[in-house]
C-alpha cells in the first residue's frame, strides 16, 4: 500500500491479515532523521549503527523475543525505501509517499489496513530492552503506552535534544491523564518510548478519533501545540482522545531505553547502555 499526500491515509482495498500473532507488528520508519546529519546521507535513520549494529536490529530482537517473526513485521518506509527493502525483503511494506511533508501520526496511519485485529507499533529510531515489548503484550488494556520512568538520567549533558523535546506523560497509577512535550519534567511520570499496543477495540477507537480529527482539523493551520494535523505526533492524537474521555494506560520500565535523534545522541549511546546493567 502507498500513502499519498492528500488521502490522510484512508484504507484502500481489502484489509491484510498477518499470521502467527493476535496483533500486528508495525515499525514506523519513513523519516530521514536530518539531525543525524551525514549519518543518514545514504541510509534511512533506523539503519544508522548504534552500539555496533543498526538500531533496527535491536528493535527486531525485541519483537523476536515477543514472538514476532520478521515476516510478520509491517514496516512503514519512506526515505531511502530502496535500501531498507533490499536489506529486509521479508518485511511487509507500506510506503509513506509524502514522508517529507507529514509527520509520525500520518505515517502510522499509512498502515491502517493492518489495524483491524489490533497492533503493536514502535518508532524506529530507538533502542530498548525486549522488556518493552513484553510489557506491552502483557497489558490487558485497549490502549497501552510503554514509558521509561528513568528518562531524565538520559538527558544529562544532552544539548541537541533537551527535556523539552521528550514525549512526556503523567499517570495516576497506570492510567494516563496527560501526554505532551510541554509537561514540566518535575510533573512527568515518565517518557513515552514510542512502543504502543492497541487491541482490536482500541484500534477502532484510535481510527475513529483520527478520522474525526482529520475532518475537523485536516485543513486548519493548527491542530495541537502549534502543529498542523499533517505535522502531528502520535501523542497529539492520544491527548486529544484523553480530553474526550478515552481511557489510555501505561506500562512502565525503569531505564533500558534510548532514542537516537542527533549525532550527539549517537555518541552518547555507549554510556547510556552501560547504565542499563544486565
Amino acid at each position: 500500500m502507498r500513502c499519498g499526500p492528500s488521502s490522510f491515509c484512508r484504507p484502500k482495498g481489502r484489509r491484510g491479515v498477518l499470521r502467527g500473532s493476535p496483533v500486528k507488528a508495525i515499525i514506523i520508519g519513513a523519516g530521514r532523521g536530518r539531525r543525524l546529519e551525514h549519518l543518514t546521507d545514504e541510509l534511512p535513520k533506523t539503519l544508522v549503527p548504534v552500539l555496533g549494529r543498526p538500531m533496527l536490529e535491536s528493535i527486531l530482537d525485541a519483537f523476536d523475543a515477543g514472538g514476532f517473526a520478521r515476516s510478520e513485521i509491517v514496516f512503514i518506509c519512506g526515505y531511502r525505501a530502496d535500501v531498507i527493502q533490499a536489506r529486509y525483503p521479508e518485511f511487509r511494506y507500506v510506503k509513506n509517499e509524502d514522508w517529507e511533508n507529514n509527520n509520525i501520526l500520518l505515517s502510522l496511519l499509512c498502515a491502517r489496513e493492518h489495524f483491524e485485529d489490533g497492533f503493536l507499533s514502535s518508532y524506529s529510531d530507538i533502542v530498548y530492552r525486549p522488556e518493552a515489548i513484553a510489557l506491552a503484550l502483557a497489558s490487558t488494556h485497549d490502549i497501552t503506552l510503554v514509558c521509561d520512568t528513568d528518562w531524565r538520567s538520559r538527558y544529562h549533558g544532552r544539548s541537541q535534544h533537551p527535556e523539552t523535546d521528550a514525549e512526556k506523560l503523567v499517570a495516576e497509577g497506570d492510567r494516563v491523564v496527560e501526554l505532551s512535550r510541554r509537561i514540566a519534567s518535575e510533573r512527568a511520570t515518565g517518557e513515552f518510548i514510542g512502543v504502543m499496543k492497541l487491541t482490536a477495540a482500541g484500534a477502532r477507537r484510535f481510527l475513529a478519533a483520527f478520522d474525526e480529527t482529520a475532518r475537523q482539523f485536516g485543513d486548519a493551520a493548527e491542530f495541537r501545540e502549534g502543529r498542523s494535523f499533517k505535522k502531528a505526533y502520535v501523542i497529539d492524537l492520544l491527548q486529544h482522545m484523553l480530553e474526550r474521555g478515552e481511557p489510555i494506560h501505561c506500562a512502565t520500565m525503569h531505564g533500558g531505553y534510548m532514542e537516537i535523534d542527533t549525532t550527539e545522541d549517537a555518541a552518547m549511546a555507549a554510556g547510556w547502555r552501560e547504565r542499563w546493567g544486565s
